[in-house]
């Protein structure tokens, strides 16, 4: 049992001195970002993806590393084009990616030190998400093809060039996920395919379907795997009819040389990762039991192949299982967990039984992998202060190491501040959970403005993990005292209180967090004068309802907010969301719509407010900022509207991230200035 504490990996978050530099969004772009971290079957190397910035060319140039697990210097081993999805033949001796250094993003192989290079795919399709088979002789991986042509690849050739060629560029649609997230759909769809590792022909394993396998996920998580003995397929697929509105995803298996697949899950609600057991014996996924609701519990399930019964192992850990890895002998499954803004590893027996921490810590644990023998154990770990870098445990050898360190040296410059954890009372007596972040170089015997982040979701959280989006050393180094409340409906603190948001807006949740800023204003070193407000997707929702419920802020930011919820309904895209969120939709539930609306209460908005939007948001459609900003300006409330025509949802590409960042802070220190 590897029951230990992790090393801490905050770097000099408790070092602090006059000489290092703020870290502002600059130095945030520098950091050079590790995912997708896969041991090798020999247990001697951990291939890893960084992807890096370039602001002069605003790209984020992403390439496959490798590590040796004995000790040493991690090397980047790719370093034409985007390379990543990097896995292991069952021999070490090879890696399968995915890479852009032809032109498209295709299939390669490579040696481990990226040497031999060669190319497996060449579909005018592409390709994506690479698998190896645990016999070597297949890959599994996903391209985007038309359901007529499947993998006919001169046919997907045809049907791609006609469409770029074609004049017309109309859109036509007869059912509803037309677009999703921040791209139209065509009449192309993801699907499964499989290829021998030296090429050849490519088979489709779900031919004519006219849904993706897999589903959109925006997790990323694998939901596609194959079995020990190389001969079955599983995956989760949605093949409901009504896309928009069902989040059935189901776990299918069909052979890997073809054939009808066989649906082996029976959750009204999602199914999701499956995994073989490394015996063969079982499939085990992620589980959601309540239909339409995205943010239901995941919970851990187990199906045996051989009796075809499934048992759920985690059904009385109210928290979510997020992630999972099978443990070598077959008998117990590691689970990462999320609670109270922390993410943990608990192991559970695979017949039932309870769990008991495995790596538990302040900080984010995840990607967890054991080697076949069971002496060595890798996963990743981040925190509020620090970024994702890898780490090891051998047994018997002490306590984990890391085998990465990236980061180090750039870190070493900057003034990084640990989070802490407060609580407070709030809507009917349920305490709630904040991180807070105080500036650098703090003194306890000044004042200084505050700046209360409100997370979206709204069933999401803050906590103990480094983020590139809404980073809260970037705003602290500003001057703020950051506070990151946790209220109704956020995730890790049981299935009740993250419930308790659905057809409750703008009720428990904004009393919860009223009762924080209460709590913040009290903090000796906080101007009660000064506090501002911010937040983006359902956190940009609640600062429009802050406009016209409270005029306590000195300023607000709405992100990606809501403002009109009937509009919000008829324009976003996942309407199972607003269905569950709202109980239906707006002619169903006209009065809910109108009571949780911000727009119903444009008449009492009174504080400066700065509005950003992304053209391609079709999550929360771009038209829900315009509308906010066009009550602002009307009733002459001073504002400033932010549209980033190339964004969605989130703002990603470089140049954007650091536009939003300084005008982020130049509105906040603005409004917030002494007077």
């Amino acid at each position: 049992m590897w029951l230990r504490l992790p090393a801490s990996i905050v770097l000099s978050c408790m070092l602090l001195s006059a000489q290092k530099a703020p870290f502002t969004a600059d130095a945030l772009l520098r950091i050079k970002r590790i995912a997708d971290p896969q041991m090798s079957p020999d247990a001697k190397w951990v291939a890893f993806t960084v992807t890096t910035v370039d602001v002069e060319k605003n790209t984020r140039p992403r390439q496959v590393w490798i590590a040796p697990l004995a000790g040493g210097a991690p090397k980047q081993i790719t370093t034409d084009g985007n390379s990543d999805s990097a896995r292991w033949s069952p021999d070490s001796k090879q890696l399968a990616f995915v890479s852009t250094r032809g032109g498209s993003s295709q299939i390669w192989t490579m040696g481990p030190d990226g040497t031999n290079a060669k190319q497996v795919t060449r579909l005018a399709s592409e390709a994506s998400g690479v698998k190896w088979s645990p016999d070597g002789k297949n890959l599994i991986f996903v391209s985007e093809v038309y359901p007529s042509c499947n993998a006919d690849d001169a046919c997907n050739a045809a049907k791609i060039k006609a469409a770029e060629e074609s004049k017309v560029k109309a859109r036509t649609y007869t059912t509803l996920l037309y677009r999703h997230w921040n791209e139209w759909r065509g009449e192309r769809r993801k699907h499964l395919m499989v290829v021998a590792p030296t090429g050849g022909e490519v088979r489709d394993l779900t031919p004519g379907f006219q849904y993706d396998v897999p589903p959109f996920s925006i997790s990323g998580g694998d939901d596609y795997e194959i079995s020990p003995d190389g001969k079955e397929v599983v995956y989760a697929a949605n093949l409901d009819e009504d896309q928009a509105l069902s989040t059935n995803w189901e776990i299918y298996t069909v052979p890997i040389e073809g054939g009808d697949a066989k649906k082996i899950s029976t959750s009204p609600g999602a199914d999701a990762s499956p995994k073989y057991s490394p015996d063969g014996k079982w499939i085990a996924w992620r589980m959601q039991v309540r239909a339409g609701y995205e943010s239901d519990r995941w919970r851990l399930v187990v199906f045996n192949r051989e009796s075809s019964q499934i048992s759920v192992l985690t059904e009385n850990t109210d928290r979510h299982v997020t992630n999972f890895s099978w443990h070598p002998e077959s008998k117990r499954i590691a689970i990462t967990v999320d609670d109270r803004g922390r993410q943990n590893v608990q192991i559970v027996p695979v017949t039932g039984g309870g769990a008991k921490i495995l790596l538990q810590g302040n900080s984010h644990i995840d990607d967890v992998q054991f080697s076949g023998d069971d002496k060595v154990l890798i996963y990743s770990e981040q925190s509020g202060s620090s970024p994702v870098e890898i780490f090891k445990a051998v047994k018997g050898g002490g306590g984990p190491v890391a085998i990465t360190h990236l980061n180090d040296e750039l870190l070493a410059h900057y003034s990084l501040r640990p989070l802490e954890e407060f609580t407070t009372t709030g809507a009917e007596g349920a305490q709630v959970s904040s991180f807070l972040l105080k500036p650098p170089a703090f003194d306890e015997k000044k004042k200084y403005p505050a700046l209360m982040l409100i997370h979206g979701g709204p069933q999401g959280s803050w906590g103990e993990s480094w983020t590139y989006r809404w980073n809260a050393q970037v705003f602290a180094a500003a001057g703020f005292v950051v506070v990151m409340p946790n209220p109704r409906g956020s995730t890790g603190y049981g299935t009740k209180f993250t419930d308790e948001i659905n057809g409750d807006w703008g009720g428990r949740a904004y009393e919860d967090i009223m009762a924080v800023t209460d709590q913040v204003e009290k903090l000796p070193y906080v101007d009660a004068s000064r506090i501002a407000a911010a937040g983006g997707s359902y956190g940009g929702y609640m600062v429009d309802w802050m406009l016209g419920h409270t005029d306590r802020f000195r300023a607000l930011i709405s992100h990606a907010g809501v403002y009109d919820l009937r509009s919000e309904a008829g324009a976003t895209e996942e309407l199972w969301f607003t269905n569950w969120e709202n109980k239906g939709f707006p002619w169903e539930q006209p009065e809910l719509y109108e009571k949780w609306s911000p727009s119903a209460y444009a008449k009492n908005f009174k504080t400066p407010t700065l509005v950003i939007h992304g053209e391609l948001d079709f999550r929360v459609p771009f038209g829900q900022g315009l509308q906010l900003f066009t009550a602002l300006q009307a009733q002459k409330i001073p504002s400033k509207l932010i549209v980033f025509p190339d964004e969605g949802h989130w703002v990603l590409k470089p140049q954007n991230s650091l536009y939003w960042y300084n005008s982020f802070i130049d509105w906040i220190t603005e409004w917030t200035a002494k007077k």
